[in-house]
């Protein structure tokens, strides 16, 4: 593999584009750094791998803690939730995918300006689509969840915990954005700090929310809830002191103040990128509610076994989709940086360290299945239930992985519309059609045959694509 070599800045007060922006030790455009590409990937690399981590890791937590000191029927009423939580941040996902898109770009240009209004066009759109969802999410919580076939006896416990969740999305989109457009301008170190803020919060308070320490009041199934809600809090209220105090561009100060306010001619350009990407994370979140209601079907024990090999599938995801993030924002640094030329570069970068990093986990699970399904059920039979279900599709989350890194680098040009749609195509022509087919013939394994299938699909299309349409194409800064 070819690498590249660069030098300029460095990201020292001295460097260029630092005087221009004011920040203090957040790095300039890394894209840009004077060491070979595959260390500039593992610097920016591991802190968001870290980061994504623990994102989730509040939640397992919360899974741990409900599934062992409430049982098996207090996960499947978390486990109900899952999907539905994911289709509402769907569009939030996407839009801080196109936010981080744009303000790499425009920090590669060293365009402070234009990253501060890109970021506060965003913020400003999540807020207000936050206080949708709490309004309307929670006023219809129970038939919500009543409609996916959510288990009878498991319903009541769901809707307590999906209703606070629900509620609390404005805030929860903050958070999320804020970490994702930090990360656009090199910054990966603070959303890493941000997010164990609010995991080392939410691996105290839960316990206690449960078993009621220290006079606290105990909530059962909500404890998880409330501790989601009061750890985003609080380390979000930490964050803007942080930026603040580094003096970084999207620290919460009267400038950017000024710009939290909806800029037409930037809205539409974070939407072009972000709304297909928004869209097909609905398709996804859509079809995992098709998928869900299969296996509800199935009985709370398959609920239950859903939810916990989820748990593992997402840590095991999480280089992957670290990694095409990653691809993303270097190629938008590059673009903005005028040096299109490294995205090759990047795209193979990419590719080998999916390979190795994702390869890695997917090899350690299927060696610790068995302690890593015990680690979320009690029950004998689940367990065999959701380790079976892991073996039958953990492998295929490399080539997900391959399929992901390339519709990143081409994300990063701006080019998301024809990669979207080829992934919609392989959701819903794919995916929910070989497992309601495949579940009709071979039971519940049948639904997991389905994710191996479609992202071998995904790959093979999004490659054809790439090296076909893509790479013949005229790659410019979008604004």
């Amino acid at each position: 593999m070819r690498t590249t070599t660069e030098t300029t800045g460095t990201g020292s007060s001295n460097s260029p584009g630092a005087g221009q922006s004011g920040l203090q030790g957040v790095p300039v455009s890394p894209v840009n750094a004077p060491r070979p590409l595959w260390k500039v990937f593992l610097f920016f690399l591991a802190p968001m791998l870290l980061s994504n981590i623990l994102q989730s890791l509040s939640g397992t937590l919360n899974n741990v803690y409900v599934g062992q000191m409430l049982g098996v029927g207090a996960l499947a009423a978390v486990s109900s939730f899952f999907p539905v939580m994911f289709f509402f941040i769907a569009f939030i996902i996407g839009l801080g995918a196109g936010a981080s898109v744009l303000i790499g770009q425009a920090w590669g240009a060293r365009d402070v300006a234009k990253a501060k209004a890109v970021a506060g066009t965003t913020l400003t759109v999540g807020v207000l689509m936050g206080l949708v969802i709490a309004v309307f999410g929670g006023a219809f919580t129970t038939p919500m969840l009543a409609a996916l076939g959510t288990p009878p006896d498991v319903l009541a416990d769901s809707t307590r915990y999906a209703r606070i969740m629900l509620i609390a999305m404005p805030g929860v989109f903050i958070f999320l954005l804020a970490t994702a457009m930090l990360r656009g301008v090199g910054d990966t170190v603070t959303p890493l700090l941000t997010l164990l803020i609010s995991t080392l919060i939410g691996l105290v308070v839960t316990p206690a929310l449960i078993r009621g320490w220290g006079g606290l009041p105990q909530l059962g199934v909500a404890s998880g809830a409330w501790a989601s809600v009061l750890s985003f809090a609080v380390a979000t209220t930490w964050l803007g002191f942080r930026l603040r105090q580094r003096k970084s561009p999207l620290a919460p100060d009267a400038e950017f103040m000024r710009n939290l306010r909806i800029q037409p001619h930037l809205l539409k350009a974070v939407l072009r990128i972000g709304v297909p990407t928004g869209v097909q994370m609905i398709v996804v979140a859509l079809a995992e509610v098709v998928l869900l209601s299969m296996v509800n079907g199935f009985g709370s024990n398959a609920t239950a076994a859903y939810g916990a090999v989820n748990q593992v599938v997402a840590y095991v995801q999480f280089p992957a989709i670290s990694i095409a993030i990653t691809a993303s924002i270097l190629g938008a640094q590059a673009i903005g940086a005028g040096r299109a030329n490294r995205l090759g570069a990047i795209a193979k970068t990419a590719l080998l360290m999916n390979l190795v990093l994702t390869g890695g986990l997917v090899l350690l699970g299927y060696l610790f299945s068995r302690p890593l399904m015990g680690f979320f059920i009690t029950s004998a039979p689940v367990i065999e239930i959701a380790q079976t279900l892991l073996h039958i599709m953990l492998w295929s989350l490399v080539v997900f992985g391959m399929a992901s890194a390339l519709s990143g680098i081409m994300r990063a040009s701006g080019s998301v519309l024809v990669p979207t749609l080829i992934s919609i195509f392989c959701i819903l022509g794919v995916e929910v059609p070989v497992a309601w087919v495949m579940s009709h013939r071979i039971g519940l394994d049948g639904v997991w045959v389905a994710y191996p299938v479609t992202f071998g699909a995904m790959l093979l299309l999004q490659t054809a694509y790439y090296q076909l349409v893509w790479r013949k194409k005229s790659i410019h800064r979008l604004v």
